[in-house]
């Protein structure tokens, strides 16, 4: 049974998600945050640590960003086969939703309208927009605002099927190396492999928005998170780049299948602050 949604409610939950997300950092982020300082052995990295904990209960409490880059909006669409939209176009609702709530929100406005000419938006807008068609007859939004500090020091490396599982490992390790203090560690570090050149982008900022206590169904892939991490963390970044066993708080792998011929990595950083909010309309 077809199941008509006004996209004016689209409009509202993007509103209210790209606010959320800007002030309210993801649980599992925080937690992971606090275990690290209650771990950490280097005072100086514990000291940051504290810091960036203070910082995120200081955001909550006043109704503040976590961080001044309050991102470029991503939008995450996975829409039930069973919807129909009406009363306007689905792409222009969204847009209208970051522009809300970046005025809402009182959040910077970072988005210029051409990559050269530089001039601003003034509203955030566009957003960047993926959708997905599913079973049922609802909407799941996902707004992930991305910084560049981090989304700067992302990556991709177009592998062949003989560089193997030691090629992925030694390609993650080197564009996390390159980043270095530069996204604000410590870092989420979503991976994609497999697909396409495009594809494996993707996959590596869907796999930032994923729970950091969910770890990938495969056993061989939850095996190769557990690895990456281990590695990330002995290369002695640290908090903020000041040194320490907290490089990344986690790491994340996406994958899909992909051509005999190819073997497409991505790395997408995410800040301490990796921020995703969702909620679902009906």
């Amino acid at each position: 049974m077809i199941n008509e949604i006004s996209v004016h409610k689209i409009t509202e939950k993007v509103s209210e998600l790209c606010i959320k997300a800007n002030k309210q950092l993801p649980c599992d982020i925080k937690e992971r945050i606090k275990s690290a300082e209650e771990s950490e052995t280097s005072a100086t990295a514990c000291s940051v640590l504290g810091d960036l904990t203070t910082n995120i209960a200081a955001a909550e409490k006043y109704d503040l960003p976590v961080c001044q880059d309050t991102g470029m909006a991503v939008v995450f669409l996975e829409i039930g086969q069973d919807v129909h939209f009406t009363d306007g176009l689905l792409y222009d609702a969204v847009n209208e939703g970051v522009r809300l709530g970046y005025e809402k929100g009182l959040l910077r406005k970072s988005v210029v309208g051409d990559p050269l000419r530089r001039v601003n938006t003034g509203d955030n807008t566009p957003a960047v927009i993926h959708t997905f068609i599913t079973d049922g007859d609802s909407v799941k939004i996902t707004v992930a605002p991305k910084g560049f500090g981090s989304e700067n020091m992302s990556g991709t490396k177009m592998l062949t099927p003989f560089d193997s599982r030691d090629g992925v490992v030694n390609a993650v390790l080197d564009i996390v190396k390159k980043a270095s203090n530069n996204p604000c560690p410590p870092m989420v570090v979503g991976v994609g492999i497999g697909g396409d050149f495009e594809q494996c982008a993707l996959l590596s900022k869907l796999a930032l928005c994923r729970n950091t206590e969910e770890r990938n169904p495969d056993r061989y892939y939850r095996e190769l998170e557990d690895e990456l991490l281990e590695k990330i963390n002995l290369l002695d970044i640290g908090p903020q780049g000041f040194g320490g066993k907290t490089t990344a708080l986690a790491v994340n792998i996406e994958t899909a299948p992909t051509h005999i011929a190819g073997l497409p990595v991505a790395v997408n950083i995410g800040c301490h602050v990796t921020r995703h909010a969702t909620a679902e309309v009906r």
